[in-house]
């Protein structure tokens, strides 16, 4: 068997791994590394001109969780039982906005984009944002555009938790303005700057899934 065949076997078998796991064997915990390397995968996730829209909070503290639980219906048995469980928050037009100091910051200080080359990505940046997505013509298109970004570093997260046989559950099972006033009221979250996205939950399964169905390949692919 070659490598190439070994490692797409491994890669089929952890999409077979995965299904979203409601329930959690609350007595397993994830070991730091373990979760440190997951966290690792959702650092090292693409995004749009590498400006990286996102901000993730790893809710440990029972008192906390339960205050989230009482908004967030979709994760009444897995906020309990995760080992660990995230609240991915996607940026505003505040900070995503072409004219902002947080672009500003990513270009000179994380991209090290000398000043001449920063004017013309800026430059280009705008273009993108005004005429080719139409990005700014509210405040809501803006915030949508960042968090269909950080699903790349959900899946991602639930692709690398898989790989090592930990479960997760994504869930946007939540009442979103409730959720916003609790990270401002209880997280000291600037949400003028950022907004709840979705959550993620991790742990171990108490029980096996059922089989994995999915439409077949001819029905959701054409060649052209």
């Amino acid at each position: 068997m070659s490598d190439k065949t070994r490692l797409k076997q491994q890669f089929t078998k952890m999409m077979q791994f995965r299904h979203a796991c409601k329930v959690f064997d609350e007595t397993k915990k994830i070991p730091h590394e373990d979760f440190n390397y997951i966290l690792e995968s959702a650092r090292l996730s693409p995004s749009s001109f590498g400006f990286e829209p996102w901000k993730f909070l790893i809710i440990q503290d029972a008192k906390l969780r339960e205050k989230i639980k009482q908004h967030t219906w979709g994760a009444q048995n897995s906020l309990p039982t995760a080992s660990h469980f995230i609240i991915t928050l996607a940026r505003t037009e505040k900070s995503m906005h072409f004219n902002s100091d947080y672009i500003q910051y990513m270009m000179e200080k994380i991209h090290h984009i000398p000043e001449e080359g920063r004017l013309m990505r800026k430059k280009f940046y705008q273009q993108f944002q005004e005429h080719d997505f139409n990005l700014t013509q509210n405040d809501k298109t803006m915030q949508d555009w960042a968090k269909k970004q950080t699903y790349i570093a959900l899946a991602n997260m639930m692709n690398a938790a898989a790989f090592i046989n930990i479960d997760t559950c994504p869930i946007e099972g939540f009442k979103e303005d409730n959720i916003n006033q609790l990270l401002a009221d209880e997280f000291d979250i600037d949400t003028a700057e950022f907004k709840v996205s979705h959550m993620l939950a991790f742990g171990y399964r108490i029980n096996e899934p059922g089989e994995k169905t999915r439409l077949p390949l001819q029905e959701i692919s054409r060649w052209y």
